[in-house]
Parts: structure tokens; sequence; C-alpha cells
């Protein structure tokens, strides 16, 4: 299962980053990372399998619960006008045997970094099979390069 205490960051889709970076910013009094683009990010899904997305995103450099904004393609996962993109980000030591032990217990993949065959990638996300709220599971290997980019580096991925 996940350690919930391992909770890093709360996410969600906007329509335009930059314009939600200066109300979030103004609104809440925090501060954000450079945005970062990721040109061809891959994402599988259950309904549309694997495929190449552009996502531009950053993170409030105030902690230790950073909130996430994402802008992503029309039509893809990370899609505002589909859905609100909701969730609570977790540090997950192993994702593929994270979501072994998650989907043993009621939950269902709804995208991830790679397909089920491929041992999911860096990150999935999960939703009860009642519904409710979703969870990212991002792999522990990511962190460093996420907290130096938080204490204003560049986010160095691969």
């Amino acid at each position: 299962m996940i350690d919930y205490r391992k909770a890093f960051h709360t996410g969600v889709l906007v329509p335009d980053l930059d314009e939600a970076i200066a109300f979030y910013s103004s609104s809440l009094g925090i501060t954000f990372a450079t945005p970062f683009t990721l040109e061809a990010l891959s994402v599988w899904t259950p309904e549309g399998g694997l495929r190449t997305v552009r996502n531009r995103f950053t993170f409030s450099v105030e902690g230790p619960l950073r909130l996430e904004l994402q802008q992503g393609d029309a039509g893809s996962f990370f899609d505002p006008a589909l859905s609100r993109g909701d969730h609570v980000g977790v540090w997950a030591d192993d994702v593929a045997e994270t979501v072994a032990a998650m989907t043993m217990n009621g939950w269902r993949v709804i995208a991830a970094g790679a397909a089920p065959e491929d041992g999911w990638g860096l990150f999935a996300y999960l939703t009860p099979e009642v519904g409710g709220m979703v969870v990212e599971l991002a792999s522990e290997t990511l962190r460093p390069a996420f907290e130096s980019w938080w204490r204003g580096g560049e986010l160095l991925l691969g």
C-alpha cells in the first residue's frame, strides 16, 4: 500500500498555466518553480493505450505539501476540459509494486507512464473502483531532481 505520509503535492489541471500561476501566487501567497514542458510525455490509459502528449507544469516551491499546476494537450489525460484532474501525489519506492497492492485493495489505474506489461513507468494515477479521490504515485527516483528544481535549479529529467 501507499505510505500516505509521503504525500508531497496536490495537483489540478488548468487551461492556461501562466494565468493559473498568477492567480494562485496572488491569492494563496505562494511562489512557483519555473514552468517545465515535457514535449513528448508517454502516457498510458486504459481507453487509449500508450500515446505521447505535451504536458507543461509547475509546482509551488513552498512545502512540504506543494501545489502542482498542469496544462496538457486537448483530448489527453491532462486536458482540463475533460477532467478537473484533482489528485494527491505520493512518493512510491516501487511504482509497480504499489500499484499491485492498491489494485488488490479496490483501486484501478486510470493513467500511467507506461503500459501495464512494462511496469507502469515512473508514475501512475489510481482511483478507487467505487469512485472518489485520485492518487498519483511518483517514483522516489524522481525526488532528487524535483527537490533541486524547487530550490531554484533546473528540472533535469532522464
